[in-house]
C-alpha cells in the first residue's frame, strides 16, 4: 500500500467500500497509529499521555473507519476517545473547549464527496494539518505497516456535538439580544442538511424562536438518497431554493456532508454562494472593521473586487485550496495586516473571531444573526449585496495535462503564457496574479472586462481555466486569444478548449 496515494490536499481520502477499496479499516487503523504518535513526537509527550478525539459524518463506512482508527489509537498506547456523529469543525473547536481539550483529532469525512468515499482529516493544537505535516503522518503509517502492536491504550465514547451545538446557541443570543429566551422569533429559516451531519442545526434554530417548516434532508443517511450534499451542486442549490419559495421562507440554509462549507438562499429563492457569499460576509465584517483585507482564492470575479474596495476593505486573490488561503491570512495577520477572513469560492470560510476554523457552520450563524438584526429593522439580508456587479457570462474549462512530469509541463504553459502577453499589448497581467497566470482584456471598449485563469489543479493533473465577462461574448473572445497561443504548444491537450469555440 501507498499511502501518498491517499493524500488529497491536506486530507486523505479514498474509496471505502466494495471490493477496489483503498481506505480500508486495515489502512484507517494505520493511520490512527501513526497520527497518535505523530501528536506525541509534537507535543513531546510520552504516548501514553496523549488523546486522540474522533467523530465522523454520517456516510455508511464512517463508523467502521471510526472504530479502527481508534484502535489504531489504541495500539500506539493513546487514548481514543468516540465523538461518534459530529462535524469537521467541531473536531478542532474540541481541542479548544474545556473540559475535553484532547491532544488531537480525527475527522473521518469525504466532504461532499459521492458516499462511496471515505476520508481522514487531521487536527493538532495548532489546526489542520498542512500539506507537508500530512506527509510526515503518511510517512510514519507507511513505516508502521507491517508493525503489529497489541491494544495498550484504551477507547472511550462521550459526546461533543451537544457542547458545540451550545457554543453556536450562545454566539447567537449574545448577537441578537441576550435578554430573551427566544432572540430568533419571527425568523423563518429553512435547513437543507443533505442527509449529512448538521440536521441538529434546524432544530437548534427551533430552540431559539425560528420557524423551520420547510427544512428538509436533516436525518443522517450515508447514501445521500436526495441530493449530493454540496452547496455548489446546482441541484442542491435547486432543491433548497424550491423549499424556501414553497413555504415563503426569510432564508435557506443548506450544508455539505461535514459541515465546513455551507451557503444560503434568499427570501426569493436566490443563491447566495461562492462570489455574493464572499461579499455577503465581507460586508458585514468590513462594516465592522473598516479598511480590513479579504483572502480569497484565486478565481474570483472583478465585480468582487470592485464590491469590496467600496466597502473599503482591500481584496487580496491567493491560491486555491481553503489551507492556501487561511495560511496566507494568519501569515498576513502575523505581519500587522488586518484580515478578519479567509473564503474560497466553494463555500469554505474562516473567520479570525473563530480561529481562523475553516466552519461553514459558524459562517451561516453569524449571517443568521445578521439576518435577525436587518428583519428586526425592516431591512433584508440580501441588501447588503446591492452595487455587487457579477459577469455576463463565466466558465471552466479542465485541460487535460499529457506529460508524465504534469506540474513541470504545467509551469512551463503558464511560463509561455506570461511571455506570450508580455509580447501582446492588449494582454494585460494582472498586478494581484499569486497563481498561475491571469490575463484581462478590453472588450468592446469597455477597460478589463473580460479575463481567463490558466492554473494548475491543487490534486490532478489537469490545468483549470477559469474566464469571465462583464459584456456578452467577451468570453468566447478570451478563450479564442489562449487558444491562438496555445495551439502549438505541447504537453496539454486543449481539445475541451477548442471545443468551447
Amino acid at each position: 500500500m501507498d499511502y501518498r496515494k491517499l493524500k488529497s490536499g491536506s486530507d486523505v481520502r479514498g474509496v471505502a467500500v466494495g471490493e477496489g477499496a483503498t481506505l480500508t479499516p486495515d489502512v484507517a487503523k494505520t493511520l490512527g497509529m501513526a497520527f497518535a504518535r505523530y501528536v506525541a513526537g509534537k507535543t513531546g509527550k510520552p504516548v501514553e499521555r496523549v488523546s486522540i478525539a474522533l467523530g465522523r459524518d454520517s456516510r455508511v463506512s464512517g463508523p467502521q473507519l471510526l472504530e479502527a482508527a481508534a484502535q489504531g489509537i489504541a495500539s500506539a498506547g493513546a487514548q481514543a476517545v468516540d465523538y461518534g456523529m459530529c462535524t469537521t469543525p467541531a473536531m478542532y473547536m474540541a481541542i479548544l473547549t474545556d473540559g475535553f481539550r484532547p491532544d488531537g483529532s480525527i475527522m473521518v469525512t469525504a466532504s461532499h464527496h459521492p458516499w462511496q468515499l471515505n476520508g481522514l482529516k487531521f487536527f493538532t493544537g495548532e489546526g489542520g494539518l498542512g500539506f507537508h505535516e500530512l506527509d510526515e503522518v503518511l510517512e510514519m503509517a507507511q513505516g508502521l505497516e507491517k508493525e503489529t502492536a497489541r491494544p495498550t491504550g484504551e477507547i472511550v465514547s462521550t459526546p461533543f456535538l451537544p457542547t458545540y451545538e451550545n457554543h453556536l446557541k450562545q454566539l447567537i443570543i449574545n448577537g441578537v439580544d441576550p435578554e430573551v429566551q427566544k432572540p430568533l422569533l419571527g425568523l423563518h429559516v429553512v435547513v437543507d442538511a443533505g442527509n449529512g451531519a448538521g440536521g441538529f442545526y434546524a432544530s437548534m434554530l427551533e430552540d431559539l424562536g425560528a420557524w423551520i417548516e420547510g427544512s428538509q434532508f436533516l436525518e443522517p443517511d450515508g447514501h445521500f438518497p436526495n441530493h449530493i450534499p454540496n452547496p455548489e451542486n446546482k441541484e442542491a442549490m435547486a432543491s433548497i431554493s424550491a423549499a424556501v419559495k414553497r413555504v415563503d421562507a426569510d432564508l435557506g440554509i443548506i450544508f455539505d456532508a461535514d459541515c465546513d462549507r455551507a451557503a444560503i438562499v434568499d427570501h426569493t429563492g436566490k443563491e447566495i454562494n461562492r462570489n455574493r457569499l464572499i461579499a455577503l460576509i465581507s460586508a458585514i465584517l468590513l462594516d465592522e472593521t473598516p479598511g480590513a483585507t479579504i483572502v480569497t482564492d484565486s478565481v474570483t470575479s472583478s465585480g468582487l473586487s470592485d464590491f469590496i474596495r467600496e466597502w473599503g476593505g482591500e481584496h487580496y486573490r491567493y491560491k486555491r485550496g481553503y489551507r492556501n488561503v487561511i495560511d496566507e491570512a494568519v501569515r498576513l495577520n502575523q505581519a500587522g495586516i488586518d484580515c478578519p477572513l479567509a473564503i474560497e469560492t466553494s463555500g469554505h470560510a474562516a473567520l479570525r473571531d473563530n480561529h481562523f476554523l475553516d466552519d461553514g457552520m459558524y459562517l451561516v450563524t453569524v449571517l443568521l444573526i445578521k439576518a435577525m438584526q436587518m428583519k428586526q429593522q425592516g431591512k433584508l439580508l440580501s441588501s447588503l449585496l446591492d452595487g455587487l456587479r457579477e459577469p455576463v457570462e463565466s466558465t471552466e474549462i479542465r485541460l487535460p495535462v499529457t506529460c508524465e512530469d504534469f506540474a513541470a509541463a504545467a509551469r512551463q504553459i503558464i511560463e509561455y503564457v506570461l511571455d506570450y502577453a508580455s509580447s501582446h499589448e492588449d494582454w494585460h497581467v494582472a498586478p494581484d496574479n499569486r497563481e498561475g497566470v491571469r490575463i484581462s482584456f478590453d472588450i468592446d471598449g469597455e477597460l478589463n472586462s473580460a479575463w481567463f485563469l490558466l492554473r494548475l489543479s491543487v490534486h490532478d493533473p489537469v490545468m483549470p481555466l477559469n474566464a469571465e465577462s462583464d459584456v456578452p461574448g467577451g468570453v468566447k473572445a478570451v478563450l479564442q486569444k489562449l487558444y491562438e497561443a496555445l495551439k502549438d504548444q505541447q504537453g496539454v491537450d486543449l481539445s475541451p478548449l477548442k471545443a468551447a469555440l
